[in-house]
């Protein structure tokens, strides 16, 4: 039959096996009757349960009818009314009312139809009864002390599993061990009596757990005789249970053995097991004190001798015991259901091995074989034979297989017809296959005698053939490697002696399945977001039927859309929020379609910080030392690096861990060293690449004795605040390194030059050497004690008395002005006698006189600049450019600083205002801030004006700058080769200040000249008139200035150039700022005088002792507008050099 409805059944051929039965159709064709369900094989009625159903259910065709037997005797259920019968059924129900002993008995079923009959295993039924001790009334156990007893339980008999107690009427166990246990029959074995033996309440409480009951005997009475010398005798060992020397013990395969051996004597006997020949199986133990030994799921292996040895030190008991292990029939060849042709000849075998060996019984429809006549019939032991089998032949067979362990019973439905093919497999299936894979088109046919099957494809004459089609003995047509060119029409024609019949199918090829971008293994931190991407390409016509799975570990993730999700999938991409430890394992993407599937799988690690350290323990307790030894925790998939040991003590700061140690990661002990009187508790954790775990328990306290300091102060400072003392500090021992109570420190000092040590004890950690001379070497060691001792040997520390002030100026003092607001300064060393003290350094003290703008006084605050070590220059930054200041130069020792050097005077040069390019037409200008706005800055008045070598200057041209941002211009529509002059001022809301200027020449046009200009004979010519013009111009005033005369030309000459000494500095770079009593030219305006302030302030930089340091004017460490550099020595001034007139 195939399908779950008895009304559709296969063509009983096809059928005869269920599950071989593939196809089906569904035609009201005759068939044997089939056992589809019964009772097991014992049906116990428990008294809680409600009913007790006999099932009994068959299929067959026509519809089976069903009957009964009790006890090997008819029985008709339905004559009970008590008994509840279903109908279409063979089962049967007894309701738990009333008395159920009467339906005690072994029941077995029989199902028939006008073909057959099939029959169900034996079912036993059994009304358990409620167990109970008998009522009796017990005599006293009356005992010597020493003699050896036994109270017996004697159990009443129930559904097992039966389980004993021994307790008291208050319920409490009675204890046991090596001289009192109790036996695998429930009675309680007595080694030797006791005094304490003696009691009335021994009580046997027997449960079967089933049947949920508990019952108990009544109590027993002990009374142990004490003897008068109060000395038990002592005996040689006994065996108390089991009795005589030996014994044997059959077991059916997989069940539990269980021996004991229970002796008495005096020493309590040891009992030792041993297997003759052999060692004791592997899975063997030893329970109630060695007395009983299991061995669970016996085999054959366990067979064998053995031996049980009770003993003590007057001599041994022992008894010896065989194993035999039997087993319950099971199959060797079950008989198998069959269809057979008429005239054909039928075999049934049947074949089942166990021990004892099974005994075989056959049964035809349910009835014995031997009372049957049927003359084709033949029985060879475990076989049937039927010769020439005729359609009559058709029936159930039973094959009974038993031995005193169990029966088997199976049905065999033979069938003997002959029929013409009938293809069972529908008309027009359609079936997909993958383009490489295999394809499996049916083509289930019954007949008898069997048909011959041929395929073919496209309505072609001509069956498939070749190696990659195979047709299967149930007709099946099988295509290796699918390609395209196999997808068509295909027909199955079945056929045999009695007819043919046909069918057809269509295959489909598809696409197949594949992942071509699978997530690769992830590490991923604990509560992180992972992401595992699929991506996968398919059949396209599977549109609406491909799945996309997610697998864990082989367990589909179920995704579930609420807040409190983590999984979510979007376009195939597999997030997990908030990973966990229980996320990790392997992924699977499982892409599936209807023919055809592809899966690939990752490994998802999830990292952590190691857990704790368990199981900490202290052992090898030495006085400066302890073992620590700690079974590692988990590490989370990140190794452990190492274990970070902490240590807590109860007296400075109880509850504040320290580090003590680190060990390697490989490890998991340590010995640290530790310091005397200190109440210790320590605890471990550990470190991976993730980070530090949770440290574990800490351990008991341990507090090693008091002992002498370990170790003396460290960092020793000698320093002189005053001439004539010396200043010692140093760092004291932690309070743990005190290493036991009454720490003090003894100081030992004494001068360099001499032998003698003087010696001091202090417990502060400081002390004052008084009336030293000044600034001596003297050498120091400190040691430590306490009441235990003295530390170790203390090292020896150089250090110098006070200091003085010094008492000598460095000579030679210069200053090379860099730019306008950088200067080096050098000197000459003072000598270290002068010093009186540790060199610290040299220091200049700076201020600003004047500015040279308009030379108006300004005493500025002195700035200082310290530059600490042994040098002869120094770099002083941030001076105000086109001034004047004042220096001087002073040591300095740990005391404070020497006397000044004599002050020494300098000039600072103007900004920057030059011209960048000048062309024919047009001029490029550059100019830096004012370094003194006073003010807020409002933008620039730039003016310029024509003044040729002539008399005449052209008129004063402004532009007025309104951003004050503005550092660069550029001046258009100039006259070509023309000389001009540039007033350039800095504006406030107030007004504009100094006038600084520069003299710029345009440039000759040379878009139109072919060839270089110096060779052009117009030029040439011009630049000779221009020479003798200018010769004889010269001529002219050397004549007038030898008569004592001065030509108006000449002075308006001297205003467009005035001489370079007055402007503080000279003029050798490119547009230089003019000086600021440069006035603008006829027809010019007057510009606006203005005082520059800077403002003063004193600081200890110690960063510009480079001596190739560049700074721009406002101190910056770039230097592009570096003007000259000027020397001059001490008390001179700094002058500009004179410029010689032409």
């Amino acid at each position: 039959v195939c399908g779950d409805r008895d009304i559709i059944l296969c063509i009983p051929v096809l059928c005869l096996s269920p599950s071989r039965c593939s196809f089906c159709d569904c035609r009201p064709v005759e068939q044997l009757p089939t056992i589809t369900a019964q009772s097991p094989s014992s049906l116990i009625a428990f008294p809680f349960d409600e009913s007790f159903p006999m099932t009994c259910e068959a299929k067959g065709n026509p519809e089976p009818e069903y009957r009964w037997t009790k006890n090997g005797q008819e029985f008709d259920p339905s004559l009970d009314p008590r008994l509840m019968k279903e109908e279409n059924s063979g089962t049967f129900v007894i309701p738990n009312n009333g008395n159920l002993t009467e339906y005690q008995g072994t029941y077995r079923c029989y199902a028939s139809n006008k073909l057959g009959t099939a029959i169900s295993k034996e079912i036993e039924f059994i009304v358990p009864h409620v167990p109970k001790f008998p009522k009796e009334t017990l005599d006293p156990v009356v005992v010597e002390e020493g003699q050896a007893f036994v109270l017996q339980c004697d159990p009443p008999k129930g559904i097992p599993p039966l389980q004993i107690y021994w307790m008291t009427i208050n319920l409490q166990h009675i204890e046991q061990d090596e001289r009192v246990s109790m036996g695998l029959n429930g009675d309680l074995y007595f080694s030797h009596a006791v005094e304490k033996d003696s009691r009335r309440d021994y009580c046997c409480f027997a449960a079967f757990p089933r049947i949920r009951t508990i019952v108990q005997k009544t109590a027993m009475s002990v009374v142990v005789k004490t003897s008068r010398s109060n000395a038990i005798l002592e005996r040689r060992p006994s065996l108390l249970t089991p009795s005589g020397v030996k014994s044997e013990t059959r077991l059916v395969k997989g069940e539990d053995l269980k021996w004991e051996c229970i002796a008495e004597g005096f020493p309590t006997p040891q009992v030792e097991w041993v297997k003759m020949g052999h060692q004791l199986p592997v899975k063997a133990k030893l329970e109630n004190h060695g007395k009983l030994m299991i061995v669970p799921r016996v085999d054959r292996e366990d067979g064998g001798k053995y031996m049980c040895k009770a003993k003590n030190a007057l001599g041994e008991a022992v008894h010896y015991f065989t194993l035999m292990v039997e087993e319950p029939p099971e199959w060797v060849a079950e008989p198998e259901s069959q269809l057979g042709m008429i005239g054909s000849d039928v075999v049934i075998k049947c074949s089942a091995g166990g021990t004892p060996r099974p005994t075989i019984t056959w049964r035809v429809n349910g009835e014995p074989l031997q009372g049957q006549s049927v003359t084709s019939l033949k029985v060879f032991d475990d076989t049937i034979v039927l010769h020439n089998a005729k359609a009559s032949d058709s029936a159930v067979y039973q094959c009974e297989a038993s031995n005193k362990h169990g029966t088997l019973l199976s049905n065999a439905n033979i069938m003997i017809m002959n029929l013409a093919p009938m293809i069972l497999t529908k008309e027009g299936e359609d079936y997909s296959a993958v383009e490489g894979k295999g394809a499996m088109m049916h083509c289930s046919v019954f007949s008898s005698p069997p048909s011959t099957i041929i395929w073919s494809k496209d309505d072609s004459p001509e069956s498939v053939e070749g190696p990659r089609f195979s047709v299967h003995d149930n007709g099946s047509l099988e295509i290796y490697g699918t390609a395209k060119d196999d997808a068509g029409q295909y027909t199955c024609l079945a056929k045999n002696t009695e007819g043919s019949s046909a069918v057809d199918a269509a295959l489909y090829v598809k696409d197949p399945t594949r992942i071509v971008a699978a997530q690769e293994d992830q590490r991923i931190l604990i509560g992180a977001a992972a992401q595992l991407s699929c991506l996968v390409e398919y059949d396209k016509s599977f549109s609406n039927d491909f799945e996309l799975l997610w697998e864990k570990d082989d367990m589909a993730i179920g995704l579930n859309h609420t807040e409190n999700s983590r999984y979510f999938v979007e376009n195939g991409v597999l997030q997990i929020l908030n990973v966990s430890h229980g996320d990790q394992g392997v992924y699977t993407c499982v892409a599936r379609t209807p023919v055809d599937r592809d899966a690939a799988s990752s490994r998802l690690t999830v990292l952590d910080v190691p857990d704790a350290p368990q199981y900490l323990v202290l052992s090898e307790h030495k006085s400066k030392s302890v073992k620590l030894k700690w079974i590692p925790g988990d590490d989370h998939n990140s190794s452990t690096t190492e274990f970070i040991i902490e240590y807590e003590e109860s007296q400075w700061e109880p509850g504040n861990w320290k580090e003590l140690l680190r060990v390697p990661g490989n490890h998991n002990q340590a010995v640290p060293k530790l310091h005397g009187h200190v109440d210790y508790r320590f605890r471990v954790s550990a470190v991976n690449a993730v980070g530090r775990g949770p440290p574990g328990e800490p351990t008991e306290r341990y507090k090693p004795p008091p002992a002498a300091p370990d170790k003396n102060p460290d960092n020793i400072k000698i320093e002189g605040h005053l001439p004539h003392e010396m200043d010692i500090n140093w760092e004291p021992l932690l309070p743990i390194e005190h290493n036991g109570p009454g720490l003090e420190y003894k100081v030992s000092y004494r001068r360099q030059d001499e032998e003698d040590w003087k010696e001091d004890v202090v417990k502060r950690h400081s002390f004052v050497v008084k009336n030293t001379p000044t600034f001596v070497p003297y050498e120091i060691k400190i040691q430590a004690r306490n009441h235990q001792g003295w530390g170790p040997e203390p090292r020896i520390v150089t250090g110098y008395s006070g200091e003085d002030f010094p008492s000598a100026a460095p000579d030679d003092v210069a200053v090379e002005v860099v730019n306008g607001s950088v200067v080096k300064v050098s000197w000459t060393r003072v000598h270290k006698d002068k010093l009186h003290g540790h060199l610290g350094g040299y220091r200049v003290n700076w201020w600003r006189l004047r500015s040279l703008v308009n030379s108006k006084k300004s005493h500025g605050d002195k700035r200082s600049l310290a530059f600490p070590g042994d040098r002869d220059h120094g770099t002083v930054p941030g001076l105000t450019p086109f001034s004047e200041y004042s220096l001087i130069v002073m040591t300095f020792n740990g005391r404070g600083n020497g006397p000044g050097s004599h002050p020494l005077t300098f000039k600072t040069p103007n900004p920057v205002f030059r011209v960048t390019d000048a062309q024919r037409h047009t001029v490029s200008l550059l100019w830096a801030p004012p370094s003194e706005p006073n003010g807020i800055l409002t933008g620039y008045l730039l003016e310029y004006q024509l003044i040729n070598d002539t008399e005449e200057v052209g008129p004063l041209q402004p532009v007025n700058i309104s951003n004050p941002n503005t550092t660069k211009w550029t001046l258009r529509d100039l006259e070509p080769v023309s000389k001009y002059k540039l007033y350039l001022r800095s504006c406030t809301m107030v007004g504009c200040g100094p006038t600084v200027s520069e003299e710029c020449t345009t440039t000759l046009e040379t878009s139109d000249v072919h060839g270089g200009v110096s060779t052009q004979g117009w030029f040439i010519g011009l630049m000779c008139a221009i020479a003798l013009l200018t010769l004889i111009v010269l001529i002219a005033c050397f004549v007038n200035r030898n008569k004592g005369g001065k030509y108006s030309a000449v002075k308006e000459k001297e205003d467009l150039h005035p001489d370079v000494e007055s402007q503080g500095m000279n003029d050798d770079t490119f547009c230089e700022y003019s000086d600021n009593d440069e006035k603008p030219l006829k027809g010019s305006q007057h510009s606006l005088s203005r005082e520059i302030k800077a403002g003063d302030s004193e600081d200890s930089l110690v960063d510009y002792g480079d001596e190739d340091v560049q700074f721009n004017e406002d101190g910056s460490f770039i230097g592009e507008y570096a003007g000259r550099k000027e020397r001059k020595r001490a008390s001179a001034e700094i002058k500009a050099t004179i410029q010689t007139p032409a």
